[in-house]
């Protein structure tokens, strides 16, 4: 039953995205609404759905498959990173910067969560905001590198990285379910509100980003490539560490998706802020998400 469920999950969440491409199309979400849809999601929707997640029993074996997870994602962004050193070589320079960045970050922070919460539940979710740590560190330092020409500051990286709502909010989700505190009740329900609001809002971005593309016009020999690297090859290198790791089906489940799933759409914003191929990102973006309808039940029905 795991791959349909799957591909109800992604029919729901292809649906949400439909209406936030009407929502673009008919001007109810210019471009100022939808950098205030995403700050709202990153500063506080995602953060109470991370928090959320960490609203359970404690259990020592969910805190080891934690570690493990956390290993696992670590050596992923370092696979990338050595990845990036020759693949893309052979490309100009702006585009070499926008294929490198998609390769190390994904767009797990806003696909992935409902689609971890959808097939897992909250034990889903809570393993995906593991995972995640070190794509957001990565995505905070080497990614900006790629875009940035000069010395980064180190101090302003460091800031960026360790004060992100979303690691925040796992430092708080750790906090809380190790320590098994038991907050009020009116504080409990209004961050399990905010967090419900995480997959139709998530998508309604997605959905804006879609409808300033010309479809058409994202099908080319280089964005087909890097899409097999993105949600092909990369969830095949994590299922096999997973395998190694001896992960359980859920840990490896949340492992091979999140890999898998398409470019983070900050490469669209990081490549129109530094002066770089904007509209190659977009097309990068669009058609990892497209095509990821059908590669993310593909994984869940292969781990099973």
């Amino acid at each position: 039953m795991r791959i349909i469920d799957s591909i109800s999950l992604q029919g729901t969440l292809f649906i949400m995205i439909l209406a936030g491409v009407l929502l673009k199309k008919r001007g109810i979400i210019d471009d100022a609404g939808k950098r205030c849809l995403t700050d709202l999601c990153v500063n506080i929707i995602i953060p109470c759905n991370i928090i959320k997640s960490f609203l359970i029993e404690f259990d020592r074996s969910v805190l080891v498959s934690c570690g493990f997870i956390l290993v696992i994602g670590f050596l992923l962004q370092f696979l990338c990173i050595i990845l990036n050193k020759f693949i893309f070589n052979h490309y100009v320079g702006q585009q070499k910067k926008v294929l490198q960045y998609c390769t190390i970050v994904s767009n797990g922070g806003f696909l992935g969560n409902p689609v971890a919460e959808g097939l897992y539940g909250n034990l889903g979710l809570l393993y995906t905001s593991i995972f995640l740590i070190p794509m957001r560190i990565v995505m905070w330092s080497v990614g900006t590198s790629y875009f940035v020409s000069g010395t980064t500051d180190k101090k302003k990286v460091i800031q960026n990285i360790m004060t992100h709502p979303c690691l925040v909010g796992v430092y708080l989700g750790i906090l809380l379910m190790i320590t098994q505190i038991q907050l009020p009740t009116v504080i409990i329900s209004s961050i399990r509100y905010i967090g419900n609001c995480n997959s139709a809002m998530t998508m309604f971005i997605i959905g804006t980003i879609l409808a300033d593309v010309n479809i058409f016009s994202i099908f080319n020999k280089t964005t087909i490539c890097f899409s097999i690297l993105r949600l092909v090859i990369l969830p095949a290198a994590a299922f096999a560490l997973c395998l190694l790791f001896g992960l359980d089906k859920t840990a490896t489940g949340v492992s091979v998706i999140m890999t898998g799933m398409p470019a983070g759409a900050t490469a669209a914003i990081f490549a129109s802020r530094y002066d770089s191929d904007a509209p190659f990102a977009t097309k990068c973006v669009v058609l990892t998400i497209l095509l990821s309808m059908i590669t993310i039940p593909l994984w869940c029905h292969f781990v099973g």
